[in-house]
């Protein structure tokens, strides 16, 4: 084996092994087992994992990339807070691509772009039936950036998958307020999109969209504002 052919077999490995740093805290971010805000330690995470802390690096800088780890002035790290003051504005940004990637997918789509739809929303249908919260969140946000594919502007796409990636874990605070039981009517909710766009009907394809997204919102909302209130007597 030459000098070149070496190096390249231990990019290789090291590149694998942060592929599987980076899956690993990835899936525990989302399900929320490392908690917002805390603490990331390199050394315990090479000890952990087994391996140099330049892989631990390159997995920690991807995941800083997507949002979900912090970098603080000190070069230490955090799991990312989930921005709870400014969840109204993204709400509203969220809800706008909702409704306008539903339309213009009814407007500009091929017939492969609705094969793959439905081909993600079976996937999402089998997720929700195995109670597998983790690949709901996969699968819907494949589902809904495909939708966003087909109405071809980029702009709007790459504007959902960020605010897509953002709420990964306020989705999976959503999915457990019941139990990972996600109801069928939001697999049900989404044929009726599939059926919207397929028609090419422009209206409805947007108003499917909207109403989606405000039942989302309705569940967080519940889930971050106690009903209940203290009725002591005095």
């Amino acid at each position: 084996m030459t000098d070149r052919d070496a190096n390249e077999a231990t990019e290789r490995r090291r590149g694998s092994g942060a592929k599987i740093v980076y899956d690993v805290l990835r899936d525990e971010i989302l399900d929320l087992v490392l908690p917002p805000g805390g603490p990331i330690d390199e050394v315990e995470l090479a000890e952990r994992f087994g391996m140099s802390r330049t892989p631990i690096r390159e997995a920690l800088v991807r995941l800083a990339g997507e949002g979900l780890i912090e970098t603080l002035p000190n070069r230490s790290a955090i799991v990312s807070n989930i921005d709870f003051l400014n969840m109204h504005a993204y709400f509203d940004a969220l809800t706008l691509m909702y409704r306008v990637t539903g339309r213009l997918a009814a407007e500009h789509h091929k017939p492969a772009d609705i094969a793959r739809i439905a081909a993600l929303q079976a996937e999402f249908e089998r997720a929700v039936e195995a109670q597998d919260a983790l690949a709901m969140i996969a699968t819907n946000a494949a589902f809904h950036l495909a939708i966003a594919e087909a109405g071809r502007n980029p702009y709007f796409t790459a504007l959902f998958k960020r605010l897509l990636d953002e709420g990964r874990r306020i989705l999976r605070l959503y999915y457990q307020s019941y139990d990972d039981r996600l109801p069928h009517r939001f697999v049900v909710e989404h044929e009726e999109m599939i059926a919207a766009i397929a028609a090419r009907d422009l209206v409805l394809s947007e108003q499917l969209g909207k109403v989606h997204a405000d039942q989302i919102v309705e569940q967080v909302r519940k889930l971050l504002v106690r009903e209940e209130r203290l009725d002591l007597m005095l």
